[in-house]
């Protein structure tokens, strides 16, 4: 396709397709920890925080380690377009089903979802990098995926306005179809474009050698299937809850095909591979606090924060007010909790409630109290989630004309640089949270919002240096004939991380200082990146070798 533009036409399709698919997604996940943590009585499921975190974390996870299933279908058998089709139909199906308040209907639409992850995820940015793969476009492919990422994020911001919308205006039920309805759009969004990436869904055909990888796949998959049945079985969680043992010992013999295919390679493919291997591990921490934005930052935002909406906003702004949460001043039958919001429990395990205000007044200051009768207006918990995707944004154009200035010079970063320094980055966005426990007296009183704006802004900066770097990575290192299946070892790495990220939202009540909890996070992060500076030398020479 011949173009005088830096960028082919189809990364628009692509770009709005990524937007609706992640309209849906994080819709669904920004109100997903509330859901399952909220009184029954009230529409949730009434789950423990550590039961939540552990469900989401195993959630999270699994729809981001069927994409090397996904991948690898279609990069052997079905094609790019045909699955990327399959999986936004799957997941649409998978919303709309959630919407249903029964357990049977929450874990079917989990499954399906995951499903449909596995075959959208790693096609769709395949198709992209396929794309880019054109000599006239080739030099623009990181901006191409910074582009991108920040059409899903675009998507991610607005999604959680909707949702504090539909939940409180239609309920949970209504929230989780508006988000199967995003994902259809995307899907009809995909297809409108077809013919700008029709010539780039070309499958190489499997060389003799490569033929077995469809075999060991299959071994694979039931070989997984029973490491998983082990660590479920197993006594005494190894990792802290069946799920997470079950997760991880399924992971073993995912983690060994892959090792597998790295043997297979030529002499000269094993470098980049070798390349993409160390950095998935190393980057598996920076998912594990990232994610946590789901669960304890989302635990912050709902009873350490501050979420006082401004009187300026309530009565111009329409949508605001409609979508504004309330709580009245009169007392309520609620969950009793300690000054940490743990809940407390009789001497038979069973929850204990109160009749008292809600546990949103508990650090409140009582200057703060409405008058009997009236209504205080809060933010909705879940907008906090649009503060990261706002600054992806939002940053994103300042960050690509940051690494344009330093291209023009010829004083770029490699991929793997910059890479190191977002999880530096990271880093320091963890020591905010640190100051923000520290300035509140761990809780007693109410955190400005700032603070998490602030930190989420911090860690924003250092996602722009590695999310979208790997996604580009992969494109660039990876053999042909294994990109989808690369794409797919990328999303197991982030699976890992986000398994692990529910492993440490899920003690998150264990801490009663909530600053050493942070800062936990913290030493994760430098440990990684220290390990990355150490080998950045020969993954930069591999980089340079590609």
């Amino acid at each position: 396709m011949s173009s005088t533009s830096k960028h082919p036409k189809g990364l628009l399709f692509l770009a709005f397709t990524e937007f609706w698919e992640r309209f849906g997604y994080y819709l669904m996940i920004g109100i997903f920890f509330l859901y399952m943590t909220e009184d029954s009585a009230k529409g949730g499921f009434g789950w423990e925080n550590a039961k939540a975190s552990d469900m989401f974390g195993t959630f999270i996870a699994c729809a981001y380690l069927t994409p090397f299933v996904g991948g690898l279908l279609a990069d052997m058998k079905f094609g790019y377009r045909f699955s990327v089709t399959l999986g936004g139909i799957l997941m649409g199906i998978g919303y709309c089903l959630l919407s249903i308040r029964e357990e049977w209907a929450f874990f079917t639409s989990l499954a399906i979802m995951v499903i449909g992850n596995g075959f959208f995820k790693p096609n769709i940015s395949t198709l992209l990098g396929n794309l880019y793969n054109d000599p006239q476009y080739k030099a623009n492919k990181d901006t191409g995926y910074n582009i991108f990422y920040m059409s899903i994020n675009l998507g991610a911001f607005l999604c959680n306005f909707i949702a504090a919308y539909m939940q409180i205006k239609y309920g949970w039920s209504g929230a989780f179809i508006a988000a199967g309805v995003g994902m259809f759009i995307g899907v009809i969004t995909f297809w409108m474009g077809m013919k700008h990436y029709k010539h780039v869904d070309i499958r190489k055909e499997p060389t003799p050698q490569d033929k077995p990888i469809i075999m060991r796949f299959l071994a694979v998959l039931g070989i997984a299937v029973g490491f998983g049945a082990i660590g479920w079985l197993l006594p005494n969680d190894i990792f802290g809850s069946d799920s997470t043992d079950a997760f991880l010992f399924a992971c073993i013999p995912v983690i060994y095909f892959y090792y597998t295919i790295y043997k297979s390679c030529t002499t000269e493919e094993k470098k980049p591979m070798g390349t993409m291997f160390t950095i998935f591990g190393i980057v598996i921490v920076f998912w594990a606090v990232f994610k946590l934005n789901g669960t304890a930052l989302t635990t912050y935002a709902k009873s350490y924060t501050d979420r006082e909406m401004p009187t300026v906003l309530i009565k111009p702004a329409i949508f605001l007010s409609q979508c504004d949460a309330t709580i009245e001043a009169k007392k309520d039958s609620l969950f009793l909790t300690d000054n940490q919001f743990r809940r407390i429990k009789d001497a038979k395990g069973n929850n204990l409630k109160t009749y008292d205000y809600p546990e949103y007044f508990k650090n409140l200051a009582p200057e703060k109290y409405p008058a009997d009768g009236e209504k205080l207006n809060l933010i909705p918990t879940n907008l906090f989630q649009s503060i990261n995707p706002f600054f992806v944004v939002t940053l994103t154009p300042l960050v690509v004309m940051f690494f344009g200035f330093l291209r023009r010079r010829k004083k770029e970063p490699t991929t793997a640089t910059k890479i190191a320094y977002g999880l530096l980055i990271s880093a320091l966005s963890t020591l905010v949270m640190v100051l923000s426990v520290h300035y509140s007296d761990n809780g007693i009183h109410k955190a400005s919002a700032m603070w998490l704006i602030g930190s989420y802004g911090v860690i924003t900066i250092g996602e722009l240096f590695l999310s979208p770097m790997g996604l580009s990575m992969v494109s660039k290192l990876s053999p042909l004939r294994f990109t989808a299946l690369m794409m797919g070892g990328w999303s197991l790495a982030t699976a890992i991380g986000n398994k692990l990220s529910g492993v440490l939202a899920k003690n998150w009540d264990k801490f009663d200082d909530k600053g050493n909890f942070f800062l936990v996070n913290c030493m994760l992060l430098l440990i990684a990146t220290g390990i990355m500076f150490l080998v950045l030398k020969r993954l930069n020479q591999a980089f340079k070798e590609s």
